[in-house]
């Protein structure tokens, strides 16, 4: 089949021909939105799940729907950074946010009053206003300049949010990989929604991140759980995940044989990002408008030779020579949660001195905690990636504490 065809995107965060299985999530936002406009209260999203179920997509297609409802929209993806570049991002994005409100000319006094409370915000880290230029606005005393994180988050989520109001349209703020943000950064995010749901204010943020961000969410504020759903985002259905491949092709005028589409599924696991690879991969070789399982075996070998040389391979880049023998022994017990115990034994060391080594993984987003004393991948399949990759589990030898010969 020709290759400008092929309707399939293995690409992150982009959103396939054909998304199935996340109609619950979308209406859930629908309704979030719907009663914003109105006033009312709803919880909002943080949506989780491993790698590759579609998290990001879902959050671009949450984007697509707030604007064309007239919401600005502004987008953040979480990297590691310190107070200071955190204020400068956020300060950033809610500047972008009321230039979508409407045009400077056309700001009413609650506008021009949230870009003085932008300005108050990042005046510590830019009292020349480089940050905020083009709002023209003098910095609000009082607002959102006590030096205090959570605080001067409250301020500004407030300020934009009447700005909005007064323009009868929301602001939506997506946060992709909202795991890595500080404790402190996302207790004020959480306390800045607290206080916009308080005032019925049409602004809300909608997050994406892997599992631990549920109970992060609650570490950091205890009533986060009264203001977010975390919806779970797992494997299609195997009807869905026949969809997944089927409809795509369909529309191009091609098909799968009932053989081909089982193992494709034994294969993928129903992971959206793994159906839409082996959808791209087998698009190529298929001889005919009938995808067949030899085709399928084939394309099998072509995914798995690229998923390990780079979807896999990019995280095990980022381990120590311990962390990598950490993640070889959990993958050696199995692809479930694993007890920290157990892991610890085969590698010839207590719970305890293996914890910082695991800590260190969940750290780096390759773990995460199901419930105490539990750890899995956050990534489907790795389990298999790292007997391919490691095939003997190699232990590296005890390094002693200083001060011991």
């Amino acid at each position: 089949m020709r290759a400008v065809d092929n309707p399939y995107t293995p690409n992150a965060g982009r959103e396939p021909v054909l998304l199935v299985g996340r109609d619950d999530q979308i209406e859930s936002f629908d309704l979030l939105l719907q009663r914003l406009e109105k006033g009312r209260s709803e919880q909002s999203l943080i949506v989780t799940g491993l790698r590759g179920v579609g998290k990001t997509v879902l959050l671009n297609v949450f984007g697509q729907k707030a604007e064309e409802r007239g919401w600005a929209v502004v987008e953040y993806e979480v990297a590691k950074n310190d107070e200071t570049q955190f204020r400068r991002e956020i300060g950033g994005l809610f500047r972008r946010a009321l230039f979508q409100l409407s045009k400077k000319e056309q700001w009413k006094e609650l506008g021009r009053t949230a870009a003085g409370v932008l300005r108050s915000f990042t005046f510590s880290i830019d009292p020349h206003g480089a940050l905020t230029a083009g709002l023209d606005a003098d910095v609000v005393e009082g607002q959102a300049d006590s030096g205090l994180l959570s605080a001067d988050i409250v301020d500004v989520m407030v300020a934009m949010g009447e700005a909005a109001r007064e323009q009868n349209k929301g602001i939506l703020l997506l946060i992709d990989e909202i795991q890595f943000l500080k404790k402190e950064q996302l207790e004020a995010l959480v306390m800045g929604l607290h206080k916009a749901v308080q005032k019925k204010l049409p602004i809300t943020l909608v997050g994406a991140g892997l599992p631990q961000i549920a109970e992060l969410a609650g570490e950091a504020k205890s009533y986060s759980e009264r203001l977010f759903k975390f919806p779970m985002l797992g494997p299609l259905s195997r009807e869905d995940a026949d969809e997944a491949l089927v409809g795509p092709a369909r529309a191009e005028g091609a098909e799968f044989d009932g053989e081909a589409l089982l193992r494709a599924f034994e294969f993928t696991g129903g992971y959206p990002y793994f159906i839409q690879e082996l959808g791209y991969a087998v698009w190529s070789i298929a001889e005919d408008d009938n995808v067949h399982l030899r085709d399928i075996d084939v394309a099998m070998r072509v995914v798995e030779d690229k998923l390990d040389s780079s979807f896999f391979k990019v995280r095990m880049d980022r381990t120590t020579e311990l962390e990598s023998a950490y993640l070889r022994a959990m993958a050696q017990l199995g692809p479930e949660p694993q007890q920290a115990s157990e892991v610890a034994k085969l590698l010839g060391r207590t719970s305890e001195q293996c914890g910082p080594t695991r800590s260190n993984l969940v750290a780096k987003g390759l773990l995460y905690t199901p419930s105490h004393g539990l750890a899995s991948f956050t990534v489907p399949h790795f389990d298999q990636f790292m007997l391919r990759f490691i095939p003997k589990l190699i232990v590296p030898p005890l390094r002693p504490r200083k001060g011991q010969s």
